[in-house]
């Protein structure tokens, strides 16, 4: 499969799976909490439209009195937010129970005046009808309705919706917003409710104590046209919950002049859609492989915090206009990608680079094998212009291997021995025909020229990077030094002597006697071992003819005369 379809292909599993956790609601908390965070990026907005009075510590403290308060006092309260010009009154207090006639009286009496209000309750008959100051009759004569004060429980007991009804009963913010002749559509309310829009943290709803309006003290302009939400502000009452613009706990008031607001503002927050949310969730999680067909899949992957950075600013903005698109879906298919574009990515340069490296070992051995070739067929082309066969290359090469281990090389070097001696005569190539063909004695002139091949071979084979050609270089240059250093070219002596030039050395001597030549017929090998014998220590290095001989003699062949007219040091002159 190529590239471009596995990074595809990784776009695709990111996307399903994402989509499929936006879908399922697998995310829902972790989505919740980013809505939390975009309230508190956005900040804090001016409250207009509602108030809250608050039966607080303060109240307590100042009336001397315990919860609950007699309900007379609520009909004071009532009284002058009528007259302070409050659009809405509502009574986040539950009135379901009887108590004194007179004080339940001066309440209804209140509210009656007033033109009516909203009382919250948390009970029904599961129709919609509630026992508030008596039932829903007495209500609607004085112009009052009740309204589910219930707040829907959330995730991680975080409040953040608001629900259209419970048990058939509508809730507070939809009952005002009918009193005030607005439209509740349904469909603006998800299963789950719809999201409160707060203004902000706990106190941006302009909240007063119930004992200083008693007192007074309450500007009325301050109140003046605005839903009022009288209800338990006190901490001790146990009304708080967390909400999604802050840790702090908000007050169930406060939380209820908020939720109204919100309606009569036409629910300014409203989910995308799910096909939009499903469409950006699959386009997050294409951004980083389709990027990674453009760039390396490395930089593509390192892009995504950019973009997911750039989503979320996106979303943000967006949240300002009222839409909450989804973030933690696409955000889990940008990092899911940007992970399986790098996986895909280390995949392919891995197999890449086996194949690679596959194809290198194949490249090497056959730079290898034509290395040995032409050395090879380079040895064997000196061979010809000397009359001698390539059996003489290959004789050596084997001698020298065999003797090389004996003398503790390693089986690689001493490969590479049998391979590098057979290129020990390729200076011979400069050498004229004349002399290298002569049958008879060489001149001293003549022996000259011939010790040249020395030089020249190792020239020749001079400045090469290949191990096996610069150990070639150095048998050519110094297989013919004698360990009395009466050798030739540098007239080396003992150890100074390459221990690969001493153990050619040996090998050709050895094989050059037991060969034939245009000027001699071949040794018998027992000759020519105690000839290498008697040059131990003087011609050969001593340890290395002996190790020689012992190696020999165990495959000795048959005894052959040595030619009447050769001498050991003709054959090692022409050697």
């Amino acid at each position: 499969m190529t590239r471009a379809r596995l990074v595809v292909l990784a776009g695709l599993l990111a996307a399903a799976l994402a989509v499929a956790a936006l879908l399922s609601g697998t995310l829902a908390g972790p989505e919740s909490r980013t809505v939390d965070q975009r309230f508190h990026w956005r900040g804090v907005g001016p409250a207009t439209d509602v108030a809250v009075i608050g039966v607080d510590d303060v109240t307590f403290s100042e009336l001397g009195r315990p919860w609950p308060l007699p309900r007379s006092l609520y009909a004071d309260a009532v009284d002058r937010l009528r007259k302070a010009g409050a659009r809405e009154i509502v009574l986040d207090i539950q009135f379901t129970e009887p108590t004194e006639e007179r004080e339940d009286m001066a309440l209804y009496d209140a509210i009656d005046r007033a033109g009516g209000a909203v009382l919250a309750t948390s009970e029904s008959d599961g129709r919609g009808g509630t026992n508030v100051l008596g039932g829903d009759e007495n209500l609607r004569a004085i112009g009052a309705q009740a309204g589910a004060g219930n707040l829907p429980d959330e995730r991680e007991g975080v409040l953040r919706r608001f629900g259209r009804s419970v048990a058939g009963l509508e809730t507070l913010a939809v009952v005002v917003a009918k009193r005030r002749g607005d439209r509740v559509d349904a469909d603006g309310f998800p299963d789950d409710g719809a999201l409160i829009d707060f203004y902000g943290p706990p106190g941006t709803v302009p909240t007063y104590s119930l004992s200083a309006l008693l007192d007074g003290k309450v500007n009325a302009a301050a109140l003046r046209g605005r839903t009022v939400v009288i209800g338990a502000t006190a901490p001790t009452v146990q009304d708080v919950h967390v909400t999604a613009v802050s840790d702090a706990p908000m007050s169930g008031p406060e939380i209820q002049a908020n939720a109204i607001s919100t309606l009569l503002r036409g629910l300014p927050l409203r989910t995308a859609p799910g096909w939009l949310g499903a469409l950006v969730t699959a386009l997050l999680a294409f951004a980083v492989p389709l990027l990674a067909l453009r760039v390396r899949p490395l930089i593509a992957a390192l892009a995504a915090p950019l973009v997911g950075v750039a989503y979320v600013g996106l979303a943000q903005l967006v949240f300002l206009t009222g839409t909450v698109l989804p973030v933690s879906a696409p955000l889990l298919g940008l990092a899911v990608s940007a992970v399986a574009v790098v996986a895909v990515s280390h995949l392919l340069e891995t197999r890449a680079r086996r194949r690679m490296g596959d194809r290198n070992v194949e490249l090497r051995q056959e730079v290898a094998d034509a290395e040995l070739e032409i050395i090879e067929r380079l040895g064997h082309a000196v061979e010809s212009r000397d009359e001698e066969t390539g059996d003489h290359i290959d004789r050596i090469g084997g001698l020298a291997f065999r003797l090389g281990l004996a003398a503790g090389l390693d089986l690689e070097t001493a490969e590479r021995l049998r391979r590098a001696s057979a290129m020990h005569d390729v200076g011979k190539v400069a050498i004229p025909d004349s002399i290298l063909r002569k049958p008879g004695r060489l001149t001293d002139e003549e022996r000259a020229v011939m010790q040249t091949h020395t030089t020249v071979g190792a020239s020749l084979l001079a400045g090469s990077r290949s191990p096996l050609v610069q150990m070639a270089e150095v048998i050519a240059l110094t297989h013919h030094e004698r360990w009395d250093g009466k050798g030739y070219p540098a007239g080396l002596s003992g150890e100074d002597i390459p221990l690969v030039g001493r153990i050619t050395a040996v090998c050709d001597v050895f094989d050059a006697l037991v060969s034939p030549r245009v000027y001699k017929r071949a040794w018998p090998v027992e000759d020519a071992l105690a000839e290498i014998e008697k040059d131990a220590g003087h011609h050969f290095d001593p340890e290395l003819a002996a190790l020689f001989l012992a190696l020999q003699r165990d495959t000795a062949a048959a005894p052959r005369r040595l030619s009447e007219t050769e001498t050991p040091e003709r054959a090692v002159a022409r050697a």
